[in-house]
């Protein structure tokens, strides 16, 4: 179905200007105007969305200790000879990007690895494989457009750099950062180089699991692959239809629910960032029921495993 796009373009000058002009007085604020650093040890952030990853990771934790923020349980300590801060980020995009600019205002954090399971999107990839995509986007950022016999009316305000899903239509976001003159407009938050490479090479000293501990056991050897898109939203996503047009439209490998959002304040705060995601259902691409909860617990294993070996392989001191 075709559309269409009216707006007068004093009006989506008007909205442009008003929108710069109100996220340059957020950038204005310094983040010690909002929470005191307290933490200045150089540390590796471990972000993990579920509890069962995040349990795994701190059962390893030396000279561990805790604080509590807003409610949020951060600890810190040693993990595979790295000085870390691990914490939960919550399920969903708020959550993500609110604890993890939570944990950048406290914490002295260089990089930030997170984890946790997803819905498989490319077609060539099973449940219980690692993803470690090179750029996120957030899917969900939409336009869902006004239906006209013609087809749909999109408002032009806004970029859609993608293809529809019916009247859904992906668009950019706004992102400002310290040293950018202005607010800058962007689909593709990219994966750190150096931690991409630090993840190849980390990838060939991992064997994953794959069979439960119930002894539900997989059809293929997990594998864990390196590069490619992933996308975030605030969607659990188990429809066919949906998986398809994520994968043709995007060439998305992997679908989640938080990886963008953080990888957004990770370049608004010019972090690097990386985002390990093992594959626990395949987001309605697979014959019956979503068997996310058989493999939940599988998966989560293989993520802090990765997660691990990357730590070891990771470039610099912290």
């Amino acid at each position: 179905m075709p559309h269409q796009t009216f707006a007068p373009i004093a009006i989506r000058t008007l909205v442009a200007s008003l929108t710069a002009a109100l996220l340059l007085s957020v950038t204005a604020l310094s983040p010690s105007q909002a929470h005191d650093r307290k933490d200045e040890t150089p540390r590796v952030a471990v972000v993990s969305a579920f509890a069962p990853e995040m349990a795994i990771l701190r059962q390893e934790l030396t000279d561990a200790s805790e604080h509590s923020l807003n409610g949020v349980i951060f600890a810190t300590g040693t993990l595979e000879g790295r000085q870390v801060v691990l914490f939960l980020s919550g399920i969903s995009i708020v959550n993500a990007a609110m604890t993890v600019q939570l944990a950048l205002d406290h914490f002295r954090v260089e990089r930030i690895v997170f984890s946790g399971i997803a819905g498989g999107v490319d077609p060539g990839l099973n449940i219980g494989d690692v993803v470690i995509a090179d750029r996120w986007g957030q899917y969900l950022e939409m336009l869902f457009a006004r239906e006209v016999d013609e087809g749909w009316v999109t408002v032009p305000i806004f970029e859609y750099p993608y293809a529809n899903f019916g009247m859904m239509f992906p668009r950019s976001v706004t992102v400002v950062r310290s040293d950018a003159g202005e607010p800058e407009t962007r689909f593709w938050f990219q994966t750190d180089e150096e931690m991409l490479a630090g993840a190849r090479q980390a990838a060939a000293h991992v064997k994953l699991s794959h069979c439960t501990a119930e002894d539900s056991c997989l059809d293929e050897i997990p594998r864990i692959v390196v590069g490619g898109s992933g996308i975030s939203g605030s969607a659990f996503i188990d429809n066919t239809a949906f998986r398809a047009w994520a994968f043709e439209t995007f060439g998305a490998r992997v679908l989640d629910m938080e990886s963008a959002a953080v990888a957004h304040v990770a370049y608004a705060n010019d972090v690097p960032f990386i985002a390990i995601r093992s594959l626990a259902d395949l987001a309605g691409g697979g014959d019956g029921a979503n068997q996310m909860e058989v493999f939940l617990n599988l998966a989560a294993f293989n993520a802090t495993e990765v997660v691990k070996a990357l730590l070891r392989e990771m470039p610099g001191k912290s």
